[in-house]
């Protein structure tokens, strides 16, 4: 599943499509503590986070997730907005919570039922 059909089937607002319509997602890293996502973050995987600022995005591009989805109504300032879109990550905005979302990801997946 692609970020941009993940987005339209549950709903999620489209900030920056960046690849979000040529890359799958292969898994989830939920986490708000950038410095673990560089580590951990898997390539392909959806970052869903509540840390909405510029280094968000810059840890997107280093870790090479799918997408980046922000929950809990946050989203970016213009200029975060535009490094993201010039650094083609597809940033998604969802009101739901951490979990909410990547629970509902997670079934997508098929990671559980």
């Amino acid at each position: 599943m692609t970020p941009i059909e993940f987005a339209k089937k549950h709903g999620l607002e489209v900030a920056s499509e960046g690849e979000g319509n040529i890359r799958d997602i292969s898994g989830i890293y939920c986490c708000d503590l950038l410095s673990m996502v560089m580590g951990r973050a898997k390539e392909d995987n959806a970052l869903i986070t509540i840390m909405g600022n510029v280094n968000t995005v810059a840890v997107g591009v280093l870790a090479d997730v799918s997408c980046v989805i922000l929950c809990e109504g946050i989203r970016l300032d213009d200029a975060c907005l535009q490094k993201a879109k010039d650094q083609e990550v597809c940033v998604l905005y969802s009101q739901a919570s951490n979990f909410d979302t990547a629970l509902k990801l997670a079934k997508e997946l098929g990671l559980c039922s």
